[in-house]
């Protein structure tokens, strides 16, 4: 049960835009990546090797401590790849923080045990059926390695969480059904899908990608009907909304046309309700701190403590200061956070 206090915390956060309370933490335990997705630059800076050591999350713990933070997720690049994962994992546990693993499901079951023992849930990405997702993430036989890890952690423990996230882009919407049906196959237990970011810095994005770029990924104008129809015809399947298999609602679907079209200026970008940087930060492998995946770096553990990084007149300002409305990265922001204070995780 969530203590009075933290929930005062939490809402005197929102309220002064100080953090004295951090319910989420995401930390990138290592730079690299075992896939290489078209819609991703991380893995482009692979031979660039950075990664958080045990040593750097025990000096989080006073920290995390402090802001009474109830989950870690752990995300990436791969956070597999790091052979220390279940070490970082084992110091996180010992302050009773729930840990949420990101993963591309290659490893899941050469892993299979220790993620059984230190991590609660499990994010993977699917991007499609087999041909499809083995295209996108440009890696032979991703998907049987993702299948054959789900399925082996399932048979071990059927009640073990694990649900997938998928990206809709020019690539893969016309799947968009048999997505949803590789997922119930194998037995992931929800699903969630989200538009391709294409205009920002993040996931290892140097600079924003130009025009050429984006139109890899991004729908072009004349497809948008097409990616209509597909809509429509999922949004007709209300028993997986009914039972949250899928697990944004029908409004949520919708607004994954209304991203797209709003590069073509047919509607305005969708809404998004989101207090990300009050009640979240992201640690990156390098050490550098964001208040969300898009906006930029606000310090670096290295060099300071995460409690004088969140809570320096600049952090402060920030988030006293950013209007999602009308700030340009939230705007088109494909992700977005709104954690009550109230909510428990």
């Amino acid at each position: 049960m969530q203590s009075i206090a933290h929930t005062y915390k939490r809402y005197r956060t929102l309220q002064t835009h100080r953090i004295s309370a951090l319910p989420v933490v995401i930390l990138m335990p290592h730079s690299a990546c075992n896939c290489r997705c078209v819609m991703c630059d991380i893995w482009k800076d692979n031979k660039n090797l950075k990664q958080l050591t045990p040593q750097h999350i025990g000096g989080l713990l006073n920290a995390l401590k402090e802001f009474g933070t109830r989950q870690v997720v752990m995300s990436g690049g791969e956070a597999l790849l790091n052979t220390n994962f279940f070490e970082l994992c084992k110091i996180l546990k010992s302050c009773n923080i729930k840990i949420s693993l990101l993963s591309t499901g290659l490893s899941l079951k050469n892993n299979a045990d220790d993620l059984l023992r230190w991590v609660d849930d499990i994010v993977i990405s699917l991007d499609g059926d087999e041909p499809m997702h083995d295209a996108i993430r440009n890696i032979p036989n991703a998907f049987k390695k993702l299948k054959e890890g789900v399925e082996h952690l399932k048979a071990i423990n059927p009640a073990y969480r694990i649900t997938a996230r998928t990206v809709i882009h020019r690539i893969n919407f016309r799947n968009w059904p048999n997505i949803i049906a590789a997922a119930k196959a194998m037995g992931i237990d929800q699903i969630s899908f989200l538009p391709a970011d294409v205009s920002s810095h993040a996931f290892n994005r140097q600079t924003a990608w130009a025009e050429p770029k984006q139109h890899e990924v991004m729908l072009s104008e004349r497809e948008l009907p097409e990616l209509q129809e597909v809509v429509d015809n999922m949004l007709a399947q209300t028993a997986d909304f009914d039972g949250r298999y899928i697990a944004e609602s029908p409004a949520k679907i919708k607004d994954i046309y209304n991203y797209y079209a709003a590069f073509y200026k047919l509607n305005p970008f969708p809404y998004k309700k989101c207090n990300a940087p009050w009640v979240s930060t992201v640690i990156e492998a390098d050490g550098s701190v964001r208040p969300c995946f898009f906006h930029d770096t606000i310090g670096n553990i290295h060099d300071n403590s995460l409690t004088e990084i969140l809570n320096t007149n600049k952090a402060i300002d920030f988030r006293r200061t950013l209007d999602m409305s009308k700030n340009a990265t939230c705007v088109k922001c494909v992700c977005s956070l709104n954690l009550s204070p109230m909510a428990t995780l």
